[in-house]
């Protein structure tokens, strides 16, 4: 039933709004936002920079405008274990050279799953999911593992940060353009029985891609001299590595070890479930996410904490979030008493209507336990050191708890029945699901 409305309504509005409080508060609304005249400023003495444990770290990345989150999370966990294992806390990795194969296995795949639908309308949800996703910089965990364990990984400066790496949009256009269009003449050929002229073509559009992309960022290198100082100023030098000789060297790990551990009450608990949609490399790790309630994603965290190791986390951070100071707080802001209004939804509500998603990765590096209470979190961020606390951020555990929907961690921290269930076969979500 539609209702159109009558100006006795509105004239009804501006009545109900013209009262002595709406007055005050609108004036300093206006004047200063309304985020900062809903401010609450109870969270600044509860969220101090102090925490029972913690991993040792100091600098911190900066991914600039690009949505490469998930990749700089990725790699601060090796940095760190990195840091740990050989004493140079400082030490960083090259987030420019996973993001260089990441557009070419992007688009092979995207190449793929185009060729396999050909035989669907463009209008079909599947087909226009894989359109909108040509491009894209976003990603999950399991692609940045499944980068570093095809490419391996170099250090920072081995292949630096460039224009296009820190600015990503327009790389980013035309990649989507060039995909796009390559996906029509792809479909066309299919549909017409070519089969020699569409892998012909495939491996000529994937070729231009490698050009696109190495002319906005450069080529990566083939080998590389390892050369840093440690912690106690002792240089180390060690010539000539591949970057999968460098990873499998000087790190032991095995991705196959983790999971991402889930929690999204809008689907059932207790499922394994996979989105092959966002999978980056073919061949590569599959995207899963095991599902639990909130206390088995805490508790995981906190155990891989304790072992020193820091924590992948996916999360939605500009709900109730202050970047200036970091602040992670689901009382941050009362927008709700400012406009005397109630928005409160359920987590699974929020995911339900798009209100929640996960929008941003970031790295667990600390918690403050007293006596099994958790107080608050430990943030690393990849914005940069003027944002937070030097780029570290301090996060209540009700923020953790509402607004936290993924952490990657340790097999072995889970149960024995969910060690079981992670290597089930997944339940395939859809394109459009809340966790895409």
């Amino acid at each position: 039933m539609s209702h159109e409305l009558s100006f006795q309504e509105i004239e009804d509005f501006r009545t109900d709004f013209h009262n002595s409080r709406n007055q005050v508060v609108s004036r300093a609304a206006m004047r200063n936002g309304l985020l900062e005249a809903s401010f609450n400023p109870d969270v600044v003495g509860r969220l101090t920079d102090t925490f029972s444990i913690e991993v040792e770290t100091d600098n911190v990345t900066n991914q600039k405008q690009s949505g490469r989150c998930w990749l700089f999370a990725t790699l601060n966990t090796l940095r760190h274990d990195f840091g740990k294992k050989y004493h140079a806390k400082n030490f960083t990795l090259s987030q420019a050279y996973n993001f260089f194969w990441d557009k070419i296995e992007r688009a092979n795949i995207f190449y793929d799953e185009i060729i396999a639908s050909a035989d669907k309308p463009l209008n079909d949800r599947t087909v226009q999911a894989y359109f909108d996703f040509a491009g894209a910089d976003g990603g999950q965990w399991a692609m940045a593992a499944s980068l570093v364990k095809k490419y391996g990984v170099v250090p920072s400066y081995a292949m630096p940060e460039s224009f296009n790496t820190d600015h990503t949009a327009a790389l980013r256009d035309a990649l989507a353009r060039k995909e796009r269009k390559d996906a029509l003449v792809l479909r066309k050929l299919v549909n017409a029985g070519k089969t020699e002229e569409v892998e012909k073509k495939r491996k000529k559009f994937l070729s231009e891609i490698y050009r696109m992309t190495a002319i906005a960022v450069g080529e990566p290198p083939k080998t590389f001299d390892l050369e840093y100082r440690d912690d106690n100023k002792e240089l180390h030098l060690d010539k000539n590595l591949t970057p999968t000789e460098f990873f499998n060297k000087y790190w032991n790990i095995n991705f196959d070890d983790y999971v991402c551990l889930t929690n999204a009450p809008d689907h059932e608990y207790n499922k394994l479930y996979s989105l092959p949609y966002e999978d980056n490399v073919n061949g590569g790790i599959p995207i899963t996410f095991l599902n639990e309630p909130m206390e088995y994603l805490r508790s995981a965290a906190i155990n891989q904490l304790k072992d020193g190791e820091s924590v992948w986390f996916g999360n939605d951070v500009l709900k109730e979030m202050d970047r200036k100071t970091g602040y992670l707080d689901t009382e941050l802001y009362k927008t709700d008493d400012l406009f005397e209004v109630d928005t409160q939804m359920t987590k699974a509500e929020r995911l339900a209507t798009g209100e929640g998603s996960v929008s941003h990765a970031m790295t667990l590096v600390g918690v403050d336990e007293d006596n099994g209470e958790i107080r608050k979190w430990k943030v690393e961020n990849s914005w940069g050191d003027k944002s937070g606390r030097k780029g570290y951020f301090t996060m209540s555990n009700n923020w953790f708890n509402e607004f936290v929907y993924e952490v990657v961690v340790r097999k072995e921290f889970l149960t024995a029945d969910q060690r079981k269930l992670a290597e089930s076969t997944p339940i395939e979500l859809a394109p459009w699901d809340s966790l895409a």
